[in-house]
């Protein structure tokens, strides 16, 4: 039976999960609260891969208070894992730490974790409960669910626009149509990806770095920098680029890697991907970002891209940056999309979150 306890100590436990939102990669977000009766007297998360997992860190705290782990219940946002990875198994530690009950959140989709986490777990005598507070805790790994699943990462699609839905005056210039607050905001959303995503339109027209901008929790620490990835089918990026200033890798993919000589001399990643029509297969490049284990994929990119991923139905969830501006009809427009013969044709969304940054507006929406 689920208590009013279990609900709170549950959410605490995605609050704290939440706090690795930026660095677990390739690893999912997973807090774990400890407690005895209704007292919490132990907390951890995962803070990023190689290190300690959240159930471990969480016994860790009970005993450096001088408690007992026998006993106690265990809530945990993910199913504990029961295989050796870069870290031993939870279950072993929780089974030889003598917990009376485990409640999850979700089932772990790792194939050699699902299901078998909390059958090992029941072997042992340990009750375990699931599902409580599920959708929560989906949302945060929402791309490692997806990869996990389906081989593929999550694809999220970042846009910024005036309220005529333009994004750049018609002579290109576009810096800057939102505000301070909707830009730091999207640095957040780059650290909690895997990888960054543009075509090499956007690179040949505005330079991006596309890297975290961040101050690091730690003085000596360098922020997260994801994978930075260029679509170029005829290889055009000028190896000048700043994407090669900062740190971080970068990976071009183009048709014919063997032209890529001279990037792989200064340590960029080229690799070849099938192209169609005279462009890069596009579900090919969502599928090898799944090989390289990435959860969640930002893609910063122009109109082409951005329109033709829309239209192939690659896109999971839009960031709609949305700026109290108007730049008229000669100004470029947000996505290039083939012309419409009946309304019912038009992309739907819903509307999955809503959030005012200053003057501007950060729309979530996921299509229907």
């Amino acid at each position: 039976m689920i208590t009013d306890f279990d609900r709170f100590a549950m959410n605490r436990a995605l609050v704290l999960a939440a706090r690795g939102l930026e660095t677990t990669h390739p690893n999912p977000r997973v807090g774990c609260v400890i407690a005895q009766g209704t007292k919490i007297i132990g907390e951890g998360w995962h803070e990023r891969a190689g290190e300690a997992h959240a159930e471990v860190a969480a016994l860790a705290a009970v005993r450096a208070a001088g408690l007992q782990t026998a006993g106690t219940a265990v809530y945990v946002t993910l199913e504990p894992c029961s295989h050796y990875g870069r870290t031993p198994p939870c279950v072993e530690a929780l089974i030889s730490a003598g917990v009376a009950r485990v409640v999850f959140a979700v089932e772990d989709p790792n194939p050699q974790v699902s299901g078998q986490g909390a059958a090992a777990l029941r072997a042992a005598g340990i009750a375990v409960e699931s599902g409580l507070m599920e959708s929560e805790a989906v949302d945060l790994n929402i791309g490692f669910m997806k990869r996990m699943m389906y081989g593929r990462p999550w694809v999220r699609l970042k846009l910024a626009m005036s309220l005529d839905g333009r994004t750049a005056l018609s002579n290109g210039a576009s810096q800057w149509i939102t505000g301070e607050a909707s830009r730091n905001d999207v640095q957040h959303w780059r650290a909690r990806s895997s990888a960054v995503m543009t075509g090499v339109g956007t690179v040949l027209a505005d330079d991006p770095r596309l890297n975290v901008r961040l101050p690091p929790e730690k003085p000596e620490d360098e922020p997260w920098q994801p994978l930075r990835v260029v679509l170029d089918t005829r290889l055009r990026t000028p190896a000048d680029s700043r994407l090669f200033a900062t740190g971080g890798e970068v990976l071009i993919m183009t048709e014919d890697a063997t032209r890529g000589a001279a990037f792989a001399e200064m340590g960029v990643n080229v690799e070849a991907i099938p192209a169609v029509g005279g462009r890069l297969d596009l579900t090919a490049v969502i599928e090898r970002l799944g090989e390289l284990e990435a959860n969640e994929v930002l893609v910063e990119a122009g109109p082409t891209l951005s329109g033709e991923l829309l239209r192939q139905g690659l896109v999971d969830e839009l960031l709609l940056y949305v700026a109290p501006k108007l730049l008229g009809q000669q100004g470029m427009p947000l996505v290039d999309l083939p012309e419409l013969g009946d309304l019912q044709d038009a992309l739907g969304f819903t509307v999955a979150g809503v959030q005012r940054l200053e003057d501007d507006l950060r729309l979530r929406l996921r299509p229907r």
